[in-house]
């Protein structure tokens, strides 16, 4: 019987979060232009490291335990609308080349087959 409970407990926390994170994508239009996905991205780089700080904080003291200091998380000058840009047009030329490719490799194979049963 607990373990039934425990296994529903797990089941709603866990579609909890996931529809919150479906949410969130919505709420801050994620999916939309890049540019509004960047300034999010920027937003939650300087919002989420101090709140989780804050976070352990809390749940150190309610534990006793003491926490060492970490140290600042490093910054990147990563552009995510360029890497996102160079690995779509990346596929797609691998897509676009796809059937011709696997024209030319399906002929390959029939040759070799050929030779290997002569």
């Amino acid at each position: 019987m607990v373990s039934r409970v425990w296994s529903m407990m797990r089941f709603l926390i866990k579609g909890s979060v996931a529809g919150g994170v479906v949410y969130l994508v919505y709420d801050q239009e994620l999916l939309g232009p890049s540019d509004k996905s960047q300034a999010v991205l920027r937003k939650a780089e300087e919002v989420v490291p101090p709140a989780m700080y804050q976070f352990s904080q809390y749940v150190c003291e309610q534990m006793g335990l003491k926490m060492p200091q970490l140290p600042a998380p490093p910054k990147f000058n990563f552009h995510i609308r360029e890497s996102w840009n160079s690995g779509i047009i990346t596929v797609m030329s691998a897509l676009s080349v796809a059937p011709s490719k696997a024209c030319e490799y399906t002929k390959e194979g029939w040759e070799y087959l050929k030779e290997r049963i002569k």
